[in-house]
């Protein structure tokens, strides 16, 4: 009762100050900040591992290379993918294993030119492609696959292509003559667009028919690796050993973890100190409730002395002045967690909005990699947040609420 009507009173008669005030809305800043920056973080990490999974292969396994006899030249080809696919199927867990062609060739479209890699790869095989087979990203028919090719948004745009134009693949190592190795050309009917949310997997990728890519290729008969795909991606590393036995002695392991580890783990390292900068802006904002509540023990130091004549306890004087600084580290972190939550739900119009104030261009996905700012709103995250600005509220408030505990009553009203 008597916090309240200290939390109630105004300045003239000596109740909150303005400090208490700036502390409040520090505060709240501060965990609006954090657990801003916290749903920003968990978002990315989320869309970069989702594009991952949904257009890569969780797993892939591919021969150690041997030498051919006849050319010198080492050969890494499976020649019995089926049987080893049919085999990595079998593994507990496994839930899609596709057979792959892969080479990198130049495209073209009349005066345009891009460097490209091609995917060669069933048709039934590519329709299980969740980032791929995206009927709301893409464009065209992906049942028309066999009958032509399927490219990126960022070649389709980068050569000026639309469903229904012609792509031109050009292979250096292409034909064997007596002469020698000349290019191979065909022309192909763009049938499908996709977009699988990565800026570097829509600016180069293609999918060919498997047939088609391997006598493109000159892989007649033979695959250069096998997509794996499995249940749980997070835990892929404790299948490698199942999954290496089922393929064969040749057999390799190349999981998604090895290809983006070190992004991941920059990404952890990044958050952890975006983290640790953010809780010292709670902190400092926390410590405003020190000077704000030491301005109102010495404002009150009269009614601390009679309090303390009447016969209330330290106790009771330190719980008076604790709960009216805690009271504004709650407030404070009750709306910093109301403003945060709403700038996580309602991430999209909050970028629209500052895209268009600063005239466009604010996100480039050439540079960031994905198409746009994700958030995604993590109890965790909001919890930490919430556990963090309420700790440090109520550490810094213990030392004033202390001190005026420990007046002296004789001494508070020496002058009355």
């Amino acid at each position: 009762m008597i916090a309240w009507r200290y939390l109630r009173a105004k300045r003239a008669e000596g109740g909150v100050s303005v400090m208490t005030w700036i502390s409040l809305i520090g505060i709240t800043l501060a965990v609006f900040a954090l657990i801003a920056t916290l749903s920003v973080r968990s978002g990315f990490r989320a869309e970069f591992v989702d594009t991952i999974l949904g257009a890569n292969a969780h797993v892939t396994v591919y021969n150690v290379g041997e030498v051919d006899a006849a050319t010198g030249r080492i050969d890494r080809t499976i020649r019995d993918y089926e049987t080893m696919a049919e085999a990595v199927r079998g593994v507990e867990g496994v839930t899609r294993v596709a057979p792959l062609v892969k080479g990198q060739v130049m495209a073209n479209s009349r005066e345009r030119n891009a460097g490209v890699v091609v995917f060669g790869i069933a048709p039934g095989d590519l329709a299980t492609l969740p980032r791929i087979a995206d009927p709301e990203t893409a464009r065209g028919d992906i049942g028309e696959f066999e009958r032509g090719i399927a490219i990126g948004s960022g070649v389709a745009r980068e050569l000026g292509l639309g469903v229904g134009d012609k792509i031109r693949l050009i292979n250096p190592n292409g034909v064997k003559t007596a002469f020698g190795t000349s290019p191979r050309i065909n022309a192909y009917d763009v049938v499908y667009i996709f977009s699988a949310g990565r800026y570097d997997i829509d600016r180069v990728r293609v999918y060919l028919p498997l047939a088609e890519a391997q006598s493109f290729f000159n892989r007649e008969g033979v695959a250069d690796e096998l997509e794996v795909m499995v249940t749980d991606p997070e835990k892929v590393d404790d299948m490698a050993v199942a999954l290496l036995r089922a393929a064969g002695d040749r057999a390799q392991v190349w999981t998604w973890r090895d290809s983006s580890g070190g992004f991941l783990r920059a990404l952890e390292v990044e958050d952890n100190v975006m983290f640790i900068i953010l809780s010292i802006l709670v902190l400092i904002a926390a410590m405003n409730i020190t000077s704000g509540l030491i301005m109102l023990v010495k404002n009150k130091g009269r009614d601390i002395g009679i309090l303390r004549t009447m016969g209330l306890t330290e106790g009771s004087v330190l719980r008076v002045f604790f709960i009216c600084g805690a009271f504004t580290g709650i407030i404070g972190t009750v709306f910093g967690v109301l403003f945060g939550c709403l700038f996580a739900i309602y991430i999209d119009p909050v970028f629209s909005f500052v895209n268009y104030v600063m005239g466009g261009g604010v996100w480039d996905p050439s540079i960031r990699g994905i198409y746009q700012l994700p958030a995604r709103l993590e109890l965790a995250d909001v919890l930490s947040a919430v556990g963090l600005s309420l700790g440090l509220s109520f550490v810094v408030t213990i030392f004033p609420a202390r001190r005026a505990a420990r007046m002296n009553p004789v001494e508070a009203l020496r002058y009355e």
